[in-house]
């Protein structure tokens, strides 16, 4: 058995698409969630991208989602800590996960390349883009101590409001969130470093290219490292690990007319260079075409057997119905085929 989840950048786009506006990004992103659950998808994560056409603000997402749902776990696949603060962030997580009743999968992480230069500048933080490294990693930590609930902040002798002696907290604090918390590895370094400090761990389409192997045999290797830090490290509750997937079964004409044509270097890994990133980076595959040629694809992939949850990228301009559509083809047509259900 395996979590299915979707992972959706919720693009917005004038021409050729049916998410026209950011209103359309948002309001049929909190739809897709809520037929998602009713088809029993059990994740609707969210990726976040500042300066772009793109969903930017997850937690009022999160929340309303939550409000909107009652099973569906709702995450973020990640959001770029060199944005945040991370005070403002754990009383924002604190108060989305009570709204959706401890349902929060926050997917954190350094991020890829912007759309603008330095854009945490814009946010206040003047780093460059080496020093921002160490930031994210030490504003992370900050904020895993932050939603772990322990008191800090001394009391104003003359406060306010009456209340107990005693140091304060921020509020509102929201129990088992820290053991939602999930770090987004693009190494085997970064994956061990996030076993260490006890978040479970995210893995997406892409990671540095370490070894001379396939996308998902070096990815196996890092998922295999992770859990062998976490061991080591000795937390007292058990990991989930997440990867991401392409896939995009071919069940009817117009799934053919969208994606049975696609070119031969989608059907292959990819490697390529991010920007800022002085390694190779390896990019996975698409898996598309026949549901049975999927499932024969799928059932080889290392990494996946390693992962407990497998996200799948959704073409979300596309709209609604068709992404029910093609999360549905998965759930009936190649899940229970693979031991997924």
């Amino acid at each position: 058995m395996k979590k299915i989840g979707f992972l959706s950048f919720g693009h917005w786009m004038d021409q050729g698409s049916l998410v026209k506006t950011a209103a359309d990004s948002y309001l049929q992103s909190i739809e897709l969630a809520v037929e998602a659950e009713k088809i029993g998808i059990d994740g609707a994560y969210y990726r976040v991208h500042h300066f772009a056409d793109q969903i930017g603000s997850p937690f009022p997402l999160l929340s309303a989602i939550g409000a909107k749902t009652s099973k569906i776990e709702i995450g973020t696949g990640l959001i770029d800590m060199r944005y945040e603060n991370p005070y403002m962030m754990a009383e924002n997580a604190g108060l989305t996960d009570i709204i959706t009743q401890g349902r929060v999968q926050l997917g954190v992480g350094r991020g890829s390349p912007e759309q603008v230069l330095d854009g945490w500048k814009y946010f206040g933080y003047d780093y460059s883009e080496e020093e921002i490294k160490d930031v994210t990693r030490e504003r992370t930590l900050e904020f895993l101590k932050l939603i772990e609930g322990g008191r800090f902040a001394e009391q104003n002798p003359q406060p306010m409001f009456p209340q107990a002696p005693g140091k304060l907290r921020l509020e509102p604090y929201s129990e088992g969130l820290r053991q939602r918390i999930w770090w987004g590895a693009g190494s085997t370094q970064t994956a061990v470093w996030a076993a260490q400090h006890g978040m479970n761990l995210q893995s997406s389409t892409l990671v540095n290219y370490e070894t001379n192997e396939p996308f998902h045999v070096q990815q196996a290797k890092q998922l295999r490292a992770y859990k062998e830090a976490w061991k080591e490290a000795g937390h007292d509750f058990e990991p989930r690990t997440l990867v991401t997937r392409s896939i995009q079964p071919i069940t009817t004409d117009l799934d053919r007319q969208l994606f049975g044509h696609q070119g031969d270097d989608a059907n292959y890994d990819q490697v390529g260079f991010l920007a800022y990133h002085q390694n190779p980076t390896i990019f996975g595959k698409t898996f598309a075409g026949e549901p049975d040629k999927i499932v024969k694809d799928l059932a080889e992939d290392e990494a996946i057997k390693e992962a407990d949850t497998v996200l799948v990228t959704i073409p979300n301009t596309l709209g609604v119905e068709y992404n029910i559509h093609l999360l549905e083809s998965i759930v009936k047509d190649i899940a229970p085929d693979l031991g997924w259900r």
